[in-house]
């Protein structure tokens, strides 16, 4: 690494291991695995540093094997809530004070932790909690936390550097302070690296935190709190609380010291946050900061020009990677029909080749649907696609939950381009294609923008570089994130700041210094060096 700003090691991002047969690190994985998978630990909640347990426990079960307990987490009543509230507010007075590059020290050992020691660990048990492949669970819980931790590190002192204009009479500067009071927290399941970094750039510009993880993803979040405290985060600025997440965040947004909330999950539940919010407003110290990732309804175009085994390549991988269970998974697509008997094709021998089960058996591409919740949901979209007159499943449309929460990727072509799965966000191994004529271009473009309330990431793909630009242009709004010529996943931390608008977020865009902004309030300092002694100016004679 080379030297940035006030000598910060200029981050790069974490190599993706390759987890070959017979490499070492597919054998650590393996090993972690097992002895994880069988070790039926407990999970306590963090506050002050204390382990607390109270007695009410919840199970947790890998989704690909929904019978078997990996473990249990303690559960929060409302006094926990707001002992975690008081105790970040009493470490606030030490940790807001320490000095910026103590606190990038924290956050920089624990990417080398997640890089080192803990790479097996962490990736385990996302492949247990969330049912990822190994793959997925390396470039997530592994890389992608690696890179989010020491990206923000070098972004917090390029924002420090950011200064305004002083004379030779006054010295003006600005001072970045963290928030006035506490940050909360609300973290997905889907993304290990998501849960860990959205308490964390909180605390690395120093605020302190109240994190509440999502019930199916707190395997994981243990490593992560583990991990944080090894790295040497102190007692009180990040307090985890499991539990009923309407009575935790009621708790939270009733307190006068609430400042901010850091969100990824469902749209619904993300306004229905602003609104409570809003509805408090005269009750706190300082107007909240509120960032939020939510939903998306992302898709393909593929252009007459396009290459029909790139096209196939981008949807099984957009659409079908961690079973589709990403923000930016491609859940529609729009193909020219006199491209579509070769992109069938294609994409019909991929879905073929296909391999489901257990995680634990890494020649497997697609695992289990996080919970029962979402297979319901999901086979219920299926079973009407199945009745419907306007779609027809092409590929897959089985799904069995007797083990775990299995859906086949399935593939449903409508010629309705406003079809239910055409905008329904469903959050699963689903993809809707919509054949267009050849020379209805310009026309589809206008159908993809007006179809969804989302507007997350997008891909077009084309040779014809007229088609592309004016895909670029009428597809502005339509995500947040857009993809020329690749599927419209995988956004690297420090290269593609992620984030969209519309019903997709507040676009604050996570992995850039624009998300970091929003968690600290400047304050200007003016320093006058020859203070005037008289008020008269010298209009007045």
């Amino acid at each position: 690494m080379g030297k940035g700003f006030f000598n910060v090691p200029i981050a790069v991002n974490e190599p993706v291991m390759s987890y070959a047969p017979g490499s070492a690190e597919r054998k650590a994985v393996s090993e972690a695995y097992k002895s994880m998978y069988n070790a039926k630990v407990e999970v306590p909640m963090y506050i002050n540093g204390k382990d607390v347990k109270t007695g009410n426990t919840s199970p947790m079960s890998p989704p690909h094997d929904h019978k078997h307990v990996v473990g249990e987490y303690h559960l929060a009543d409302k006094t926990h809530v707001e002992e975690a509230i008081s105790t970040a507010l009493e470490a606030r007075k030490s940790w807001s004070q320490l000095p910026w590059e103590q606190r990038a020290g924290i956050f920089l050992k624990a990417a080398e932790l997640i890089a080192g020691p803990y790479r097996a660990k962490i990736n385990a048990a996302t492949m247990i909690a969330q049912s990822k492949n190994i793959y997925q669970a390396e470039i997530d819980a592994a890389c992608e936390l690696i890179d989010f931790l020491r990206f923000n590190v070098q972004f917090m002192s390029e924002i420090y550097m950011e200064q305004p204009e002083s004379t030779s009479a006054a010295w003006n500067r600005v001072e970045y302070r963290p928030l006035e009071g506490f940050t909360y927290a609300v973290t997905p399941f889907n993304f290990t690296a998501i849960a860990g970094n959205l308490p964390a750039c909180m605390a690395l510009m120093g605020n302190v935190v109240v994190w509440k993880p999502s019930d199916s993803q707190i395997y994981s979040a243990k490593v992560i709190m583990d991990i944080f405290k090894e790295a040497g985060v102190p007692d009180g600025v990040i307090n985890v609380v499991f539990g009923d997440p309407v009575m935790i965040t009621n708790t939270v947004l009733a307190s006068p010291d609430f400042s901010g909330l850091h969100f990824t999950g469902s749209t619904h539940v993300f306004k229905e946050l602003w609104k409570q919010i809003g509805n408090n407003i005269h009750n706190y110290k300082t107007y909240p900061r509120i960032v939020g990732e939510t939903g998306g309804k992302d898709f393909i175009v593929a252009h007459k020009t396009a290459n029909a085994k790139q096209v196939a390549t981008a949807i099984t991988r957009g659409a079908f990677e961690f079973q589709g269970q990403k923000c930016s998974a491609a859940s529609r697509a729009y193909i020219p029909k006199g491209l579509w008997a070769d992109v069938k094709h294609y994409l019909l021998e991929d879905i073929a080749s296909f391999k489901m089960g257990s995680p634990e058996d890494m020649s497997n591409f697609i695992t289990a649907v996080i919970h029962e919740g979402s297979f319901d949901k999901l086979a219920k979209f299926i079973d009407e696609a199945k009745a419907h007159s306007d779609a027809e499943i092409i590929a897959g449309g089985n799904y069995d939950k007797s083990k775990g929460y299995f859906i086949e990727p399935t593939v449903i072509v409508t010629t309705d381009p406003k079809y239910t799965t055409m905008s329904t966000e469903l959050f699963g191994p689903v993809i809707t294609i919509y054949l267009y004529e050849d020379d209805a271009y310009s026309e589809t473009l206008k159908l993809v923008d007006e179809t969804s309330e989302y507007a997350l990431t997008g891909a077009i793909l084309s040779t014809d570089r007229y088609a592309i630009e004016e895909a670029t242009k009428a597809l502005q709004n339509a995500a947040g994130n857009f993809y020329i010529n690749d599927k419209p996943t995988g956004a690297v931390v420090g290269q593609q700041p992620f984030g969209g608008a519309r019903a997709s977020g507040t676009n604050d865009k996570a992995g850039s210094p624009q998300n970091l902004l929003r968690w600290v309030s400047p304050r200007l300092i003016k320093e006058t060096f020859v203070t005037p002694t008289d008020y008269r100016y010298p209009f007045l004679g």
